[in-house]
């Protein structure tokens, strides 16, 4: 009995064992941990493999473009089973996260396509000093995925006195033969780069490094050329201006050295000779422009190059020309006559000649050897000739 028994029970192992072999060939259905989809709904084959037949049924309605959404196991095994899908695998998974693919077309993007289709148009300049803001406050905007072709411009509207522009673009699009619309309308102001005040500033004031900054201003509100920070820093404003005010190249110059009716330093200075005394400018100049200053002690007026803070030199060699001998130079020379250009000792003269009572002896001697030697000197050197 017990020998029956057991053939009985190999006979149904035998039968059963390729039933068990056909059942192994199908791959159970399986959920998935983390889904993503293209389009505005998810299906039974996007949260499960091994669907099968079921695999095109819609079950759940897409997230929003770009973002991610979490659905807990139990919920999505209840809404499988309403659509007869039974027997998923699990595993240790509580959650299925979905997420929506998108293409997103920044902020910073659609300024860019706008100003390009402004480019050189309209009377506007190159894009990349053309300011775009939109209306409505648009920030990124987010596509389709299928939507993978450039932004083409197929309609520009712009009204140049109010800056207004209303264009429409088309986008290529993968599953679609038919493209994307899109319509962005707003401002464009053509911008320039520009040094502003950071604080009040008056004329006699030499700008700083933080006296100004760099900033984009629409390009009407600058009337001439703009002038750059490094341009304006180091210069002298040539009249009082507000903070934030623009500063334009004809706005700023030179820092003045040399102001009109100031008390300045007279330096006379040629091989072998430097002579100073005091003076007092006739106008005003910055450094390396040529002024006329008084000398204070011959009342002769004087013609040089400003050459630092109240201080102006006399260059002989660059007021010299061609002279007459000496000889008749030197004895046409008069006490009561104004100094002659082209005449160095004169120069000389007009520098150290000063009344008796400015001077101690020993100066007014040295002033005398000075206009006596120098002619006789050259009045040897014409007689040797």
């Amino acid at each position: 009995m017990i020998r029956t028994t057991l053939a009985t029970i190999s006979a149904l192992l035998v039968l059963a064992l390729p039933a068990r072999a056909a059942d192994d060939d199908i791959a159970a259905p399986t959920l998935r941990a983390s889904v993503t989809v293209t389009s505005d709904v998810v299906r039974v084959g996007d949260l499960i493999d091994n669907a099968g037949a079921a695999a095109q049924i819609p079950v759940y309605r897409s997230p929003d473009l770009g973002t991610t959404g979490a659905l807990p196991v139990a919920q999505v095994l209840n809404v499988l089973r309403a659509k007869q899908v039974i027997g998923v695998m699990t595993g240790d998974i509580r959650e299925v996260q979905v997420t929506r693919l998108a293409r997103t077309l920044a902020n910073k993007d659609l300024e860019n396509a706008v100003a390009s289709a402004l480019d050189h148009r309209f009377g506007l300049g190159d894009a990349a000093n053309i300011t775009v803001t939109f209306d409505r406050g648009i920030s990124d905007m987010r596509l389709e995925a299928s939507n993978t072709g450039a932004l083409q411009p197929v309609g520009t509207r712009y009204d140049a006195r109010g800056g207004r522009f209303d264009i429409s673009f088309e986008i290529n699009n993968d599953s679609n033969p038919a493209p994307t619309k899109l319509r962005l309308t707003g401002t464009a102001i053509e911008t320039v780069e520009v040094a502003v005040l950071t604080r009040d500033v008056d004329r006699t004031e030499t700008l700083k490094s933080s006296d100004v900054a760099l900033e984009r201003r629409p390009k009407a509100e600058v009337t001439g050329e703009a002038a750059l920070r490094e341009r304006a820093i180091g210069m002298q404003l040539r009249r009082p201006m507000r903070a934030g005010m623009p500063i334009r190249v004809a706005d700023v110059a030179k820092p003045e050295f040399v102001s009109r009716d100031q008390s300045v330093t007279v330096i006379y200075q040629v091989p072998g000779i430097y002579l100073t005394t005091r003076g007092k400018a006739i106008e005003s100049g910055a450094e390396g422009d040529t002024v006329s200053v008084l000398n204070l002690q011959t009342k002769r007026t004087l013609s040089g190059v400003v050459t630092g803070r109240g201080q102006v030199t006399v260059q002989g060699a660059s007021q010299s020309v061609p002279m007459a001998p000496a000889v008749e130079q030197t004895s046409s020379l008069k006490r009561d006559e104004a100094p002659a250009p082209v005449d160095t000792e004169a120069l000389v003269r007009n520098l150290v000649q000063a009344p008796a009572s400015q001077a101690t002896q020993g100066q007014a001697a040295q002033a005398q050897v000075a206009q006596v030697q120098i002619p006789q000197a050259r009045a040897s050197q014409a007689q040797a000739k």
